[in-house]
């Protein structure tokens, strides 16, 4: 009996030290970072945040919140704000920091936290076409928000925002559960620790790609460097390069709301400015392509608006690539003796178009801006054999021996 009892109070103790320690467990809040659109990268990373911190018996998550909106869809988004609602420990959403603002889905998002602080100078609103569904959920903010948003200091007065916080830390400290101490100096000092997490580089990289401007200016850039390549002797590092820009803008086209015919005007517009590059001579084409990539640019997206300076960088390096670097890459190119065309002449080819005397011809499958004599112009469809070189262009004749100049046929 005696062991009996020694055993049941070590037993006892124990449970007894167990327990104090537990309700003496400051804790720890998780802050989230994030910034741009609610794509399925960062939802999944909130996700996954939550379900740790209720796993390690965190006090809260706090939302650091900068968000033009969501870029997911509602089946996905409406699952997110469910396991919002119904989260072990305490969600919370800080907009910050000053600068920052939860527009459209977003904030909704905010609207179902358990908390909504604000930083100065931070705006919180335009929820526009609420995605989740107002029979379950009520209308986000009462309605007010939806064509408008508000700042900070107007957000709490009107009960839209719970209170002001000028650092994320302030925000914390304020939180229930959450607890602190005055050292021996006076000053008060945290006793919960927070964690402060962010996605992981590999997840940040596809992040970044389904920004709107990011996803542009990579899928436009991919799509100029494959054309510079085609134009190129060989795959160098730009082809590589290219590859893995239009991959990565093609992530991000496809994550945001991008309309599908604007992205196929800009693919077109690029092998419009394929043709004249190849003719060497900026023509009706360039001019197809330059109005196709506006129109294209300018409908992309269905929401997210690309910034002035954006557009107004990509058309300037756009003009400049096609209407003089892209055809000083081709002739450099083919004037260099170790690349040189010599062996075109001879070569039997295909009007493409009258050559009376300017025009297009194929050779080998390949267009080629042509010339010939005046005085035997060219009909389309006719047989061709180059006859000389003047740098881009190919001097062509008729393959019919009695159509050539006087001078050019055999003896």
């Amino acid at each position: 009996m005696t062991v009996l009892g020694a055993v049941l109070m070590v037993a006892g103790l124990g449970s007894a030290a167990a327990a104090q320690d537990e309700a003496t467990d400051p804790g720890q809040v998780d802050v989230l970072e994030v910034a741009g659109y609610l794509d399925p990268v960062l939802v999944d990373f909130i996700s996954t945040s939550i379900d740790e911190a209720e796993d390690e018996g965190a006090i809260g998550v706090v939302l650091q919140m900068n968000s033009p909106g969501v870029a997911v869809t509602d089946a996905e988004f409406t699952e997110l704000a469910d396991q919002i609602l119904d989260a072990g420990v305490d969600v919370s959403v800080w907009i910050g920091p000053s600068g920052s603002r939860a527009y459209g889905g977003a904030a909704e998002l905010a609207g179902v936290a358990d908390e909504i602080g604000m930083a100065p100078g931070t705006r919180l609103g335009d929820v526009g076409d609420q995605r989740l569904d107002p029979e379950v959920y009520g209308e986000a903010f009462g309605g007010a928000l939806r064509n408008q948003s508000v700042g900070d200091e107007t957000a709490v007065e009107e009960g839209y925002a719970d209170r002001l916080a000028p650092t994320v830390g302030l925000f914390v400290n304020d939180l229930d559960g959450f607890e602190t101490e005055v050292d021996d100096d006076g000053d008060v000092v945290p006793v919960t620790a927070t964690r402060f997490r962010q996605l992981p580089l590999s997840s940040q990289l596809f992040h970044t790609a389904a920004s709107p401007a990011v996803a542009y200016l990579f899928f436009v850039l991919g799509m100029g460097l494959i054309l510079f390549e085609f134009f190129t002797a060989g795959v160098g590092v730009a082809g590589v390069l290219a590859a893995a820009l239009f991959i990565f803008g093609s992530y991000g086209l496809a994550v945001l709301p991008a309309r599908g015919w604007a992205v196929g005007l800009l693919v077109v517009a690029m092998l419009a400015f394929g043709v004249d590059v190849q003719t060497g001579v900026p023509r009706f084409w360039t001019g197809v392509g330059f109005v196709t990539f506006a129109v294209g640019t300018l409908f992309l997206y269905d929401g997210p608006k690309l910034s002035w300076i954006t557009l107004l960088g990509v058309f300037l390096a756009l003009a400049v690539a096609v209407l003089a670097g892209m055809p000083a890459m081709v002739r450099t190119r083919f004037s260099t003796p170790t690349i040189g065309r010599e062996w075109m002449i001879g070569e039997a080819g295909e009007a493409v178009t009258a050559v009376a005397p300017d025009g297009t011809v194929k050779v080998q499958d390949a267009l080629w801006r042509a010339r010939t004599n005046r005085a035997t112009p060219l009909a389309a469809g006719e047989a061709v054999i180059v006859a000389g070189l003047d740098g881009l262009v190919l001097e062509v004749e008729s393959a019919d021996p009695e159509r050539r100049p006087k001078e050019h046929r055999r003896q």
